[in-house]
């Protein structure tokens, strides 16, 4: 009887340690998923690592909804969805007319008609705009609000530019949000 029970054991503790994964025990895919923009941008290099700045965040959809709903004026909004937006600066550089120091930064806005204040904060690896807290702003610029002639149902961004000095853009709806940038 004892090695019977001893026998159970050993294999119950083996089986254990094995655990047989199935496709059902994997997360479905986000509904906004995740995406990164970067400078310089180069489609016949994008393997060149000397990049000025990484954006990486997630893009919601709009599905018929409000962009006031989903992203209040007057109010901080975690620029995307799910977690807030993260912005890595590989080199020291003008955001807005504002010094930034080479880092990774939490990128948070405040959407209104006209001018969309937008915010790097040293808080990072937040869900959202929860936890946000002013006192973790490293600067607040504006950034320039104008038209697009099409709407962007999955809010987006990008860099354009030449040389050291992009424009960062945001767009959703038919809001283009655009902050110039030059490195130091």
């Amino acid at each position: 009887m004892k090695k019977i029970l001893f026998i159970l054991a050993v294999v119950s503790f083996i089986t254990a340690g094995n655990q047989t994964l199935n496709a059902q025990d994997f997360p479905k895919m986000d509904v906004s998923p995740m995406d990164a923009a970067t400078f310089p941008v180069n489609p016949k290099n994008w393997r060149n690592s000397n990049k000025m700045v990484k954006v990486v965040y997630s893009r919601p959809q709009l599905k018929g909804r409000s962009m006031d709903k989903l992203a209040p004026k007057g109010k901080v909004w975690r620029t995307g969805a799910n977690e807030a937006a993260e912005i890595t600066f590989y080199q020291d550089v003008v955001f807005g007319g504002a010094n930034v120091k080479a880092g990774t930064y939490s990128l948070f806005s405040i959407p209104n008609d006209g001018k969309w204040t937008v915010i790097l904060s040293n808080q990072i690896n937040l869900w959202g705009a929860y936890q946000y807290d002013q006192s973790g702003d490293v600067v607040r610029v504006e950034g320039t609000v104008s038209s697009l002639d099409t709407s962007v149902e999955a809010f987006a961004m990008l860099f354009t530019g030449e040389g050291t000095t992009p424009t960062f853009h945001m767009a959703w709806g038919t809001t283009l949000v655009s902050v110039p940038m030059s490195a130091q």
